[in-house]
């Protein structure tokens, strides 16, 4: 059996995507009034079939697992974590039986560790709905190998960005690197038409941001407090949910970025990016 570390000419590199992962459960359940996030998961659905090939393994960043150093789960077969409250009992007996690579994790900590970033495994780690909630509509077979790798408490941008950038040579071994959160993340914004025009107005300095060349990318995106309405869509305490997006920014080393999905879904505007 070939290693994560060897290469051959037909594995192809794959892309880096930043991914919303919805509310919750949101996609396997009834909402008032109906389809409000249908857009985005037949989004979801698709994206696999825009990748250059079948991943040999997935590296997905979910905002909700933080720790002090960066942890990444090492467990052969991990284990979910119905992380969300109030929603249906069906909704805790979704399933999502994909195997993990404590091998891959392996590398993915010797990576970290040669660029100075502290990275433990967790042979605990199970799976959380920002991990299992999108796969199960974008891989639903549940056959290719998951590893979670957590946010590093800090928040820091340019730490996470680095983290990307240790990561990005597993793209040309087959793996396909996953961030997942949100690009707008208020809570009281959720179904407030007050922040319409701020999601907006973030959204497209973060389409721009996305867009430039590598360097004024990661500048941007370690800046990206200062971005118009940033605090409204990001405050201080939710901004979990774009640190995913600087690790798939920093995987992306020199490739370009464009939006691949936006859409209003409960009166904000809510966006999916591409590297490569």
């Amino acid at each position: 059996m070939m290693s994560l570390t060897e290469t051959k000419t037909e594995r192809a590199t794959q892309p880096v995507l930043f991914i919303p992962h919805g509310a919750g459960p949101c996609f396997f359940m009834d909402w008032k009034p109906a389809g409000i996030w249908d857009a985005m998961a037949r989004s979801l659905e698709a994206l696999p079939h825009t990748l250059p090939a079948r991943p040999r393994a997935i590296l997905i960043i979910s905002a909700h697992w933080q720790t002090t150093g960066f942890r990444v789960s090492a467990t052969e077969q991990p284990e979910l974590n119905y992380d969300f409250y109030g929603f249906p009992a069906h909704t805790y007996r979704l399933r999502y039986p994909a195997p993990g690579s404590p091998q891959l994790a392996g590398e993915i900590g010797a990576r970290l560790s040669q660029a100075g970033l502290d990275c433990q495994p967790d042979p605990g780690q199970c799976f959380d709905h920002g991990v299992f909630v999108p796969l199960k509509l974008m891989f639903p077979e549940a056959d290719i190998p998951v590893v979670q790798l957590s946010l590093q408490s800090s928040l820091d941008p340019a730490l996470h960005l680095a983290a990307g950038r240790a990561l990005a040579p597993l793209r040309d071994e087959g793996v396909l690197i996953i961030g997942s959160g949100m690009s707008f993340h208020n809570m009281r914004g959720y179904g407030n038409a007050q922040f319409s025009a701020p999601s907006a107005a973030f959204d497209d300095w973060l389409t721009g941001a996305i867009g430039a060349d590598s360097a004024r990318r990661e500048a941007a995106l370690c800046q990206w407090t200062q971005a118009p309405a940033a605090l409204q869509c990001h405050p201080p305490g939710d901004e979990e949910h774009l640190l995913p997006l600087m690790v798939a920014a920093g995987a992306a080393g020199t490739d370009s970025g464009h939006k691949v999905f936006s859409a209003q879904v409960m009166q904000v505007r809510l966006s999916a990016f591409r590297f490569g």
